[in-house]
């Protein structure tokens, strides 16, 4: 792994040293973003639906729409690959509100119900599935319902739990978790010293509002990239390393099966059925089926009635309503999804490990998965966007190719990864075979989406 040398006040590393002469800027920014925030999220559920004459540049609603989820979403997610967690420690705007909220709180311990390590894959399927039951993507009331829900949430919890720290961005925010294994990948991270921080004399601790143990950090997992520790003890600095590094490396404390199964059943799972539900073969004929079998028997009010908005989706201004059959197609379709990718991504592993001698390897393994769950992410992410432009009469002919080009890159990454976190003690040909099984959930999530991009 090739980095630049510690003591050597590169560029990079005087750049988060920057960052902590000018942290109050750094603030200014941050409260900037919470307003911008508050106002995109508030002001649209307000305003009446736009019809087909309107535009992103002249109706508010369309706007904010534009701006969340064909903007803001994907780059956030493409900015954690690139530079690690910056958007946390810097400009996310929960992460700002929810450590002003614990600065003047109760400050209580928190306690261990609250450090269960499964909450992010809990809150990223429930806030995902949750998401498309309510379209909250084109309806600014849901988006004001889920975003204000969460917003309030860490509020919430900054005012009763930690003292000037981020206990909700730490252990609940939905993100977090997808946030943690995307940013393994970033070629950035700021890197500790060992020897250094021995050898340097006591300093008061850093103030890390993630909580993180700065002195025993080896990545950028759980680091906001805020700065407040770059040349602490004369031993941190923003460092550069090969993309992936910290992956190919990962020691055992950091490896945890919470975020493989995210990894695995919810970045490749939930997130691609909750993209390609609507499109996909399996709802429409799941639907027609049991809209069949309905008439067959004389039931017709799943097929007509339906729930309030908040349940399900339901607008009187569009007209847009989904039936019960509707909801439920939609949950099984995802489920299934979920279940699908997530079941041969798990079994592969599983056999990897074993085939290479070394069972316990499995959840190790999983990591190298990481960067065919991002390109699934992007891929999405970026089809909102490029929807949202083509209403607009915006349309790239390169599409196609950089879609084909984005699958494949995540799908080399992932093999190199996947070869290098295999045990070494195994034949050559068992070798092999572990590494093609280990790929499976990756081969068979590109499935998917090729098939939605160029056959549905």
């Amino acid at each position: 792994m090739s980095v630049v040398p510690l003591r050597q006040r590169s560029r990079l590393a005087a750049f988060g040293d920057l960052m902590v002469r000018h942290a109050g800027t750094i603030q200014t920014l941050q409260w900037v973003m919470v307003a911008v925030y508050l106002v995109l999220v508030a002001a649209p559920a307000f305003l009446p639906m736009p019809d087909d004459s309107r535009h992103i540049w002249d109706n508010l609603v369309l706007f904010a729409q534009f701006a969340f989820w064909g903007v803001w979403w994907p780059f956030v997610m493409l900015s954690m690959v690139i530079m690690g967690r910056a958007w946390c420690g810097v400009f996310c705007p929960e992460g700002t509100m929810t450590e002003w909220a614990s600065r003047h709180g109760l400050g209580r311990a928190i306690p261990g119900w609250l450090r269960w390590r499964g909450w992010p894959f809990v809150a990223f399927v429930c806030t995902t599935v949750y998401g498309q039951m309510i379209t909250v993507y084109e309806y600014p009331k849901a988006a004001l319902l889920i975003l204000g829900a969460s917003t309030v949430m860490a509020l919430g919890i900054g005012l009763v739990y930690g003292r000037g720290i981020r206990v909700w961005c730490r252990f609940l925010c939905p993100a977090s978790g997808v946030f943690s294994l995307l940013s393994r990948l970033a070629p950035v991270h700021f890197r500790v010293d060992q020897e250094a921080w021995r050898a340097a004399p006591r300093l008061h601790a850093v103030d890390c509002a993630t909580l993180v143990d700065v002195r025993a950090m080896t990545g950028g997992g759980s680091c906001h990239m805020c700065g407040r520790c770059s040349d602490h003890r004369g031993a941190v600095d923003l460092s550069l390393r090969l993309p992936g590094a910290e992956i190919a490396t990962l020691p055992a404390r950091e490896v945890s099966p919470w975020e493989v199964a995210l990894l695995l059943f919810g970045v490749m799972g939930v997130a691609t059925g909750a993209f390609q539900w609507s499109a996909s073969p399996v709802f429409v004929e799941m639907k027609q089926g049991l809209a069949g079998v309905l008439i067959d028997h004389g039931l017709t009010w799943p097929m007509t009635e339906t729930l309030p908005w908040w349940l399900l989706t339901n607008s009187e201004e569009t007209g847009e309503a989904f039936s019960l059959l509707d909801g439920f197609c939609l949950l099984s379709t995802i489920a299934a999804t979920a279940l699908g990718i997530g079941g041969i991504a798990l079994a592969g592993l599983t056999l990897a490990a074993r085939l290479a001698g070394e069972a316990k390897a499995l959840w190790r393994l999983g990591y190298g998965l990481v960067p065919a769950g991002a390109v699934g992410l992007m891929v999405g992410l970026s089809s909102m966007t490029l929807t949202q432009l083509a209403t607009e009469g915006i349309s790239f002919a390169w599409v196609p190719q950089a879609r084909l080009g984005l699958l494949a890159l995540g799908l080399v990454w992932s093999a190199v990864l996947v070869w290098r976190l295999l045990p070494h003690g195994a034949s050559w040909p068992r070798r092999v075979t572990a590494w093609v099984l280990a790929l499976s959930g990756a081969l068979a999530q590109g499935g998917l989406w090729l098939a939605f991009f160029f056959l549905w």
